[in-house]
């Protein structure tokens, strides 16, 4: 075992997961490292372990897996503020942190340890709120504004009313088979054997 988590923490070296000096555990974002010299060290890890033992052969499997998403090249976006250079994010370490603070917040509010109910009535769009906590996502947001309310308000009025009636009208089509299913005589009946049952 100890082996094992020997290797482990050669690998999160390799791949500049965390800072091994670093007290910030699995909140740690890492070594700012490029991705290249990283790709080497990780193509080194992989020939020293490879030989070593069959216990390694799915983690190894996984690497060769994903190994072009792991060293993707940078994506250059051009915004508002010039050319950005993006790197993708070779691990979920973000996401998975995400649902720690939800999960938090959510136990000091309920008092509940399931998260299943939250997830479930929770609007679509709210973990993008949680980005307005990065500035640099504020600032493309506000676009010169100050604040959210100073934003909101050149926000046309007729144009969101607009979006909503589009949105009911899709959500109050209902389908062939469905109209079929209603227009059945017996339906009442027929609903009420399957509750019996």
């Amino acid at each position: 075992m100890q082996k094992k988590v020997e290797t482990f923490k050669k690998l999160r070296k390799a791949l500049s997961i965390t800072d091994s000096n670093s007290k910030k555990g699995l909140n740690d974002d890492g070594q700012d490292e490029d991705i290249r010299s990283i790709e080497e060290k990780v193509k080194r890890f992989r020939n020293e372990v490879i030989p070593d033992s069959e216990d390694f052969e799915k983690m190894i499997e996984q690497i060769d897996k994903i190994w072009e998403k792991l060293f993707a090249d940078p994506i250059m976006v051009t915004s508002s503020a010039g050319e950005v250079t993006i790197q993708p994010q070779r691990t979920n370490n973000i996401l998975e942190r995400f649902f720690r603070d939800l999960k938090r917040g959510t136990r000091r509010r309920s008092g509940t340890v399931s998260l299943n109910k939250t997830l479930r009535f929770m609007l679509t769009d709210t973990p993008i709120v949680k980005n307005l906590n990065h500035p640099e996502y504020l600032e493309i947001i506000l676009d010169g504004c100050r604040t959210l309310e100073e934003r909101f308000e050149r926000i046309d009025s007729r144009l969101v009313a607009e979006k909503l009636k589009e949105v009911q009208r899709k959500h109050q089509i209902i389908g062939s088979e469905m109209k079929k299913i209603i227009k059945l005589p017996d339906l009442p009946e027929r609903l009420s054997a399957l509750l019996a049952d």
